[in-house]
């Protein structure tokens, strides 16, 4: 798949899209028979639907002992620092609902550097999954949140860094193009997902979203290939209409 079309579902405003998506993963999360693995992604966007997904019905009707979370990016600061991925997460969610002890697996950066916390992250979702090959059959994940930024970054992929040629590591550093370090997953592991998932809200996403859906494989996100299905969950400002 050289583009990354998929189905796009156009919401009001950013507040109905984070209801709606909340009910369609909790119905995925609902219909999978064993676990089912989902990974996060940061950004004001997504904690709209964190936050619902912490309140009724969705607080009491998914699947929470099944699922297992995980970050598909984060910055290089304390978990208890304002930037940090994991704290708006788990201010948003994990705090809010019963998730068991280990099914949220954070990328721990309480590391000498972003190199190590990125090779403990790699190790540790290679013995999630069991293998240090990715299975074309055996996603990683069920559903991958993602981003997009103006620039067309996704995760921490981004522009001119070189991680976006990175075949190996499942999990890199990205030194450059942002204030701090950052840690991200790699091309290999996000396109092994059952279903990605992207959440874009307001105006200034208007160029890029239609650019990526058309092709332009001259930006990170366009550079994505997955068999997977692919969901665009936009609210009106970004689809234009």
């Amino acid at each position: 798949m050289s583009e990354l079309t998929g189905t796009m579902t156009v919401y009001p405003d950013p507040t109905a899209l984070a209801d709606g998506v909340a009910e369609w993963l909790t119905q995925l999360a609902s219909t999978k028979d064993d676990v089912f693995t989902v990974c996060l992604s940061g950004g004001s966007t997504p904690r709209r639907l964190y936050e619902r997904l912490a309140q009724s019905p969705y607080r009491e009707q998914f699947p929470w002992k099944d699922t297992h979370w995980f970050f598909g990016d984060e910055r290089f600061v304390p978990t208890d620092h304002k930037d940090s991925n994991f704290r708006m997460v788990s201010e948003a969610l994990f705090s809010k609902v019963p998730i068991p002890d280990g099914h949220v697996h954070r990328i721990v950066t309480e590391r000498p550097t972003a190199e190590d916390a990125a090779a403990d992250y790699d190790k540790a979702l290679r013995d999630f999954y069991g293998s240090s090959h990715l299975d074309p059959n055996r996603p990683m994940f069920d559903v991958m949140f993602l981003g997009l930024g103006p620039d067309g970054h996704t995760a921490s992929l981004i522009p001119g860094e070189p991680i976006l040629d990175e075949r190996n590591k499942w999990v890199a550093s990205v030194a450059h193009g942002r204030p701090e370090a950052r840690i991200s997953m790699t091309y290999p592991v996000i396109e092994s997902s059952r279903a990605l998932a992207f959440l874009v809200t307001g105006k200034e996403k208007t160029p890029m979203l239609r650019a990526v859906r058309a092709g332009d494989t001259s930006v990170p996100a366009g550079r994505l290939v997955t068999s997977g299905d692919i969901e665009w969950f936009v609210d009106r400002d970004a689809a234009a209409e």
